[in-house]
């Protein structure tokens, strides 16, 4: 009997120190985890994970540049695990803070960092921007569409290069005009920026126009509102956001990942490694709903959804900036 107690109690010790390593943080970065677009998606998904399981998470948004790495090492601290971080520019501190704590699980979204107790989770952004470009290039009737980026970066290079190739695989003529934001973390937070931008794009014909900007996409979508011209929303799908101008929205599940990468860490199955998700594992996609379903041709529709199938088969082959630093179309 004694045996048979202590076992039971061995036992239930041992599940009791499992079910205590899991306590899940997030680190959102600069624009908050209410910027309705990158950080807000993640949101979304951990808002989810904590409705489904009851389990809460802890948070932190950072404000500036310098709290990274000292919000990742703060969670680890305090026994957080898995600590997962958002956004490119937390690698660096991802890496670091991993190195530090390596019975610590740590994730990051939008960054390979190669670690033991890292799982990096990366998104084929090329593949769902060429299904925008192509329905840019399909709605607009200058034959000019235009792109409007936050931090000039690769990454963001990568979702232009593909917005790009799917616009000149609608029309071989159609005409792309591209603008960054800035060169500094603040170019994702700027919608007067962003506004500016835009309507200087519609000043030179351009009627369609896509932001992968962050925060700052929000005063595009605005502008594209006041001028009469139609934009398309990035990461979350923002078509609610301006109904009726925003012709459809890329969508990287964010959301999809931070709720994948939590649910696996809670069952005990947390992977380090790399996790590269594009159309064809539901990574990316084009947004088609009750706010731009007026917008979007039964043709149009036929059309993104044949793209769409052929980039999954390789039929069509999307290429990635991040390849060669060069857009090829």
């Amino acid at each position: 009997m004694k045996s048979w107690k202590t076992g039971v109690m061995l036992a239930l010790t041992a599940t009791a120190l499992i079910a205590g390593e899991f306590k899940p943080a997030v680190v959102f970065d600069m624009g908050g985890k209410f910027d309705k677009s990158f950080n807000e998606g993640v949101y979304n998904g951990l808002e989810k994970f904590k409705k489904d399981t009851g389990i809460n998470y802890k948070s932190f948004e950072i404000t500036n540049p310098t709290q990274r790495e000292q919000a990742i090492k703060k969670m680890a601290k305090r026994g957080a695990n898995p600590v997962l971080g958002i956004g490119f520019a937390q690698g660096p501190a991802v890496e670091k803070v991993a190195s530090q704590f390596p019975k610590t699980n740590f994730g990051i979204i939008d960054m390979v960092v190669n670690k033991p107790n890292v799982q990096s989770i990366v998104f084929k952004e090329h593949e769902g921007s060429f299904l925008v470009g192509l329905l840019a290039s399909m709605a607009s009737k200058t034959g000019k569409v235009g792109f409007i980026g936050g931090m000039d970066i690769p990454l963001i290079r990568k979702f232009a290069c593909g917005y790009e190739q799917g616009a000149k695989y609608a029309n071989p003529n159609a005409q792309v005009i591209v603008n960054m934001t800035g060169s500094t973390p603040s170019a994702w937070n700027d919608p007067s920026k962003g506004g500016e931008l835009a309507k200087a794009q519609f000043d030179r014909g351009v009627d369609v126009v896509f932001a992968a900007a962050g925060g700052t996409g929000i005063g595009v979508y605005q502008a594209a509102k006041d001028n009469g011209k139609l934009a398309i929303g990035v990461d979350s799908n923002q078509n609610y956001l301006q109904p009726g101008t925003m012709l459809t929205s890329m969508v990287k599940r964010v959301d999809v990942a931070a709720y994948n990468l939590m649910m696996e860490a809670k069952n005990g199955k947390f992977k380090p490694g790399v996790k590269v998700l594009g159309l064809k594992e539901n990574g990316v996609d084009w947004a088609y709903d009750k706010y731009n379903k007026n917008l979007i041709t039964p043709e149009m529709k036929k059309a993104v959804e044949k793209a769409k199938a052929d980039i999954i088969s390789g039929k069509i082959k999307v290429h990635d900036y991040m390849s060669d630093n060069s857009c090829k179309y």
